[in-house]
């Protein structure tokens, strides 16, 4: 497994995600989403995964948040995504071609 874990520092679900792999002597690789953000080739295999919808957290307190249901297009709400990742859902878990959005230890456990 190749496991990479795109999380907030803040975030409850990004710490139990991270307790989830390293309970189970899983390896991973943690990326703070705020400081690096997702590339677009990450961030076009995790909504070929999960879907776009999926990727936009509903609890985000950041004001650019209220805008997305407004934007004319998909690729719009990409971009807005990809210029300010406040506003996607965490954690974002990665195994190769296969991701998961939010803490999700059904999906999880098979990948072991």
């Amino acid at each position: 497994m190749n496991i990479q874990i795109f999380g907030k520092s803040k975030c409850f679900d990004t710490k139990k995600a991270e307790r989830y792999f390293k309970e189970r002597r899983v390896s991973y690789q943690q990326v703070d989403l705020l400081r690096y953000g997702l590339s677009k080739g990450e961030f076009q295999s995790v909504k070929r995964a999960v879907g776009l919808q999926a990727m936009i957290d509903p609890k985000s307190k950041d004001k650019e948040a209220a805008m997305l249901p407004y934007l004319a297009s998909d690729e719009a709400i990409e971009e807005k995504l990809m210029e300010n990742p406040k506003l996607l859902k965490t954690p974002i878990v990665r195994n190769g071609k296969q991701a998961t959005v939010g803490f999700c230890p059904e999906i999880w456990k098979t990948w072991e």
